[in-house]
């Protein structure tokens, strides 16, 4: 009697359980049914500058608690719209990721507001032995002469000094993917400059030689140095012209005052002594 009712309440325990798992599950079916969105994700590899087509995405469902900022909704929205970067397969395609409606493709697109392209030449050494890929960051550095040096002897001639920081590389010779990693050795880089930047880096190739400095992705702290010199290099010291001894002081004689009239005066010479009336 008393194993049968054991086994009754197990039964029941297992009813129970097997009903509450079934209302558990159609409970999150309904909840997940409901809250998810179609996002368009790339459906191939899409290269800077690119101009887009429905058929290079496709709508997937996306967690609707976990959707990117300014995803695209509709593929309609892609239609004819350039890329500003690189897009990965399988990579939702974002509003920020796309040059705005009605750009053109090419370089052009991927230049951000108020900015300007320059391109610079370069070779192996100054192009960081092509390390200096699109994306990457890089300080420029000129080799010159500073003015006035041929008339003072004593001045150092040359000086190298940083004179732009963290310009973003846009593309190396015709080529601006960033998905490469390899070097490669290129003879002119296209750089993201304001107009004033370009106005700096042109006279700086100008008056002198250009390296760039690559710098890590993620240092946006400014550096201010003195430039470097012949003497600051091997810590010499500018030799100073040599001190002038200071002048003679002239002499000047004491004027002793005249006699007063009428006094007195009375010369002594060897034994004889006379006397003299002014």
């Amino acid at each position: 009697m008393r194993n049968r009712r054991s086994l009754m309440m197990i039964a029941l325990a297992l009813i129970l359980a097997s009903g509450a798992v079934f209302v558990a599950a159609r409970w999150i079916n309904a909840q997940t049914s409901g809250a998810t969105n179609k996002v368009a994700v790339a459906l191939v590899d899409i290269g800077l500058g690119s101009r887009l087509s429905m058929d290079m995405v496709r709508m997937v469902d996306w967690p609707s608690s976990a959707m990117p900022p300014g995803a695209i909704v509709d593929a309609k929205l892609v239609e004819t719209r350039v890329a500003r970067t690189s897009i990965q397969r399988g990579e939702p395609v974002m509003e920020s990721k796309l040059a705005p409606p009605g750009t053109q493709g090419g370089l052009s697109a991927v230049v951000a507001d108020g900015k300007r392209a320059m391109t610079v030449r370069v070779n192996d050494v100054v192009g960081v032995a092509g390390f200096a890929l699109p994306g990457n960051f890089v300080d420029i550095l000129v080799n010159t002469q500073e003015e006035g040096a041929k008339s003072n002897p004593n001045k150092d001639q040359t000086i190298s000094k940083i004179v732009l920081e963290r310009i973003l590389v846009l593309a190396i010779a015709q080529e601006s993917s960033r998905d490469e990693t390899k070097p490669k050795v290129v003879n002119a880089v296209t750089l993201e400059l304001t107009p004033s930047q370009a106005e700096k880096l042109d006279l700086a190739r100008s008056v002198g030689t250009l390296s760039l400095v690559l710098r890590n992705q993620i240092d946006p702290k400014p550096v201010n140095t003195g430039g470097a010199t012949k003497f600051t290099l091997f810590d010499v010291k500018a030799a100073l012209p040599a001190a002038k001894p200071p002048p003679i002081p002239k002499r000047i004689p004491v004027r002793r005052p005249p006699p007063s009239p009428g006094e007195r005066v009375e010369v002594i010479k060897g034994l004889d002594r006379t006397t003299q009336q002014f």
